[in-house]
């Protein structure tokens, strides 16, 4: 058998080195950093959970009052061009001394924004959107804007004078949590050109409209999906999303006997808002 002679033996030798070195870095970067990040992602993960072990705000009751209405576009308001909608306003409430009993920086609130917002409903009837709701027109129909950007930011009442001098009209929240977060979901043209019959000349502006219209509930049941952003006095920042299903149905009838309210305080982890660790 003959043996392999090298001649260049300097060469191989770099050519080896050079090897090791390629699969030192292969081994940092597959091995040692990966572990790296996995070790300081844990510590991260620690490290939020101890902050948010007794959370400052946390969401308290939620409160959805539904309705519908129809708006005549009929000469003469004949009731036979008639666009039916459907309406839910919205209210939740903070609870912000369950961890601190007075009114401190830490659980005031000194920005407040709603962003993230997405709706998914049983089918493709209407045109859907959510805004602010003044809470001087909860539980009753007051047509609102259709929101002009994906962020809904509230004015934040800090006094007394500031509350008598305030504009309901606009998103406004007091510092103190002492009124709810409201909104108004939306949801309009569900159908379009709606007659009443030739024997009616009535029609009702409440839920009773989406049985009268044959609307079926399933259909314009909603989901409500989005991120509630806030900020304290210590400028600490705080989120919790929030996941709403609505379901217009019951055993009662529903919307369809002319509305439907739920009251409902809330408890769970996914109930809290969580500090962003920086």
């Amino acid at each position: 058998m003959k043996k392999i002679r090298i001649k260049h033996h300097k060469i191989v030798f770099t050519v080896l080195i050079l090897i090791l070195c390629l699969l030192s870095v292969l081994y940092y970067d597959l091995i040692f950093r990966t572990s790296y990040a996995k070790e300081e992602f844990s510590n991260q993960v620690v490290k939020v959970a101890e902050q948010n072990e007794n959370p400052i705000f946390k969401i308290q009751k939620i409160i959805v009052y539904s309705s519908a209405n129809a708006i005549d576009k009929s000469e003469n308001e004949s009731l036979q061009d008639l666009s039916i909608l459907q309406y839910s306003d919205i209210a939740i409430y903070l609870d912000n001394t369950s961890t601190i009993y007075d009114i401190t920086n830490e659980n005031t609130v000194k920005e407040l924004y709603i962003d993230n917002i997405s709706i998914s409903t049983g089918s493709d009837k209407g045109h859907q959107y959510i805004n602010y709701k003044n809470a001087l027109d909860f539980a009753k129909y007051k047509k609102i804007e259709e929101p002009s950007s994906d962020k809904i930011e509230y004015n934040i009442v800090n006094t007394n004078d500031e509350n008598n001098n305030s504009d309901y009209s606009t998103p406004t929240f007091y510092t103190d949590c002492s009124n709810p977060i409201t909104l108004e979901y939306m949801n309009e043209d569900i159908i379009t050109n709606y007659a009443t019959s030739s024997d009616s000349n009535t029609i009702s502006f409440n839920g009773k409209v989406l049985e009268e219209a044959g609307i079926d509930l399933n259909d314009v049941n909603f989901t409500l999906n989005f991120t509630i952003h806030l900020v304290n006095h210590l400028d600490e920042e705080f989120i919790c999303p929030v996941r709403l299903k609505v379901d217009l149905s019951a055993s009662d009838g529903g919307i369809y006997k002319g509305y439907k309210y739920d009251n409902t305080t809330v408890s769970g982890y996914e109930y809290n808002f969580i500090k962003i660790v920086k």
